[in-house]
Order: structure tokens, then sequence, then C-alpha cells
């Protein structure tokens, strides 16, 4: 979050926030009601899952390349491989219900 407290030249503290903190601070303040709480457990199981398997599974702890745009070229192939990998096991046994 970005918070800038300037002083103005007629000696007044001038607070500026960024254009989206409005919309931050609600997602945050969302984020804590009951509904929402359990959705929000689910993360760790399926979002935060697909990096940590990309980072065991698929060699992205390091890398040997140099420049972001040959990291991100490996990043996207990686990322296409696990979408391959995932559509192929919806075929063979079938998309699980969520």
């Amino acid at each position: 979050r970005i918070l800038f407290i300037i002083l103005s030249k007629d000696h007044q503290k001038v607070v500026t926030r960024h254009i989206w903190q409005e919309y931050l601070e609600e997602a945050d303040h969302l984020r804590h009601h009951k509904e929402v709480k359990t959705i929000y457990a689910k993360r760790k199981e399926t979002i935060e899952r697909v990096f940590a398997d990309a980072k065991e599974k698929h060699g992205m702890r390091w890398t040997t390349l140099r420049g972001l745009k040959k990291l991100s070229m490996q990043a996207m192939l990686t990322f296409a491989a696990m979408n391959l990998k995932k559509m192929a096991n919806w075929i063979w046994k079938g998309p699980e219900m969520a």
C-alpha cells in the first residue's frame, strides 16, 4: 500500500493515497467475513498449490537463464505444460467438482 505524506509549500501536511487504496481496503475487509473465510482457506489447496508444484516438479526454484524475456518465456512454457497435464488428466478421468 502506498501512502505519501508531503509537506506542502504552505506548511500543511498533504496525504496522498494510492488510486486503488479504497478497493484494497474493501478486499481486505471482505476477506474476514465468515462466508469468505471458507473460500479463502481453500486458496492454499488450489492456487498456491500450482506455484508449489511449479517450484518442486518443474524446476522453477532457480534458473540458469538471464534476462526478463528469457525468464518470461520459461515461465510461460512451464505453465503451458502444467495446463496441458491438467487437461490430459481431466480428459482421462473427468473434471473434479470443487
